[in-house]
């Protein structure tokens, strides 16, 4: 089981707000106002965008809590081929830059397994990004069989998909798995029989926002 990040900010992020502010005193030290003005708004961004704050991750049998923050831009029947292999559920969150792009375990089940597969850097709100940009696939089996498929999308600025966890893990429903750098999409594929909550344009919150009941 992971052990929840008690740090406001995730460790992926410290070394762009060190960057942020050495480059923000050099220029308050040798350049002129407009310029340290830019990058200490540079610097803040990033302390913004890597933060990690806490969830209430809510309570119940056969919940399916959000993954990530963002807008519902899918929720579609599908075909899923590559590794459910199986008829799902599919429902896509796009995460812009404003959004805290710590990723979130939606069920509580054991990590079958995790697919890297790098790849374009298409904008994450449109549909191909689902299948042609860089991706990582975490497949997760609950207690009682069933299998949801979580997949982390790069998005056009985003460069750096990161996984925390490893195959054969058993995490708890909202606990973190990864995060997405700098604009991103999740794309959670679910059994046909789940009873969907939420609606396109919905705005949702990692590890709080119930997106469905599996029954």
């Amino acid at each position: 089981m992971a052990v929840e990040n008690q740090a406001p900010i995730v460790k992926e992020g410290y070394i762009f707000i060190g960057i942020g502010a050495t480059v923000t005193a050099l220029s308050y030290a040798f350049l002129g106002q407009a310029s340290t003005i830019f990058f200490a708004l540079l610097t803040f961004f990033c302390i913004w965008f890597f933060r990690d704050p806490k969830r209430k991750v809510p309570q119940g049998e056969g919940l399916l809590v959000s993954p990530g923050d963002g807008k519902i831009v899918d929720i579609s029947s599908v075909q899923e081929d590559r590794f459910l292999k199986k008829p799902a559920i599919k429902i896509s969150i796009f995460l812009n830059v404003f959004n805290v792009h710590v990723n979130r375990v939606p069920v509580e089940g054991k990590i079958v397994d995790i697919f890297y597969n790098p790849g374009r850097f298409f904008a994450a709100s449109v549909p191909k990004a689902s299948l042609e940009n860089e991706q990582n696939a975490v497949l997760i089996e609950m207690q009682n069989g069933k299998r949801i498929l979580c997949i982390q999308i790069a998005g056009l600025i985003a460069r750096r998909i990161v996984c925390w966890i490893k195959k054969g893990a058993a995490l708890d429903r909202g606990e973190r798995f990864g995060l997405i750098r700098f604009g991103s999409r999740v794309d959670l594929f679910v059994p046909p029989e789940t009873e969907i909550q939420i609606s396109m344009g919905d705005k949702v919150v990692g590890g709080e926002t119930i997106l469905g009941i599996l029954r």
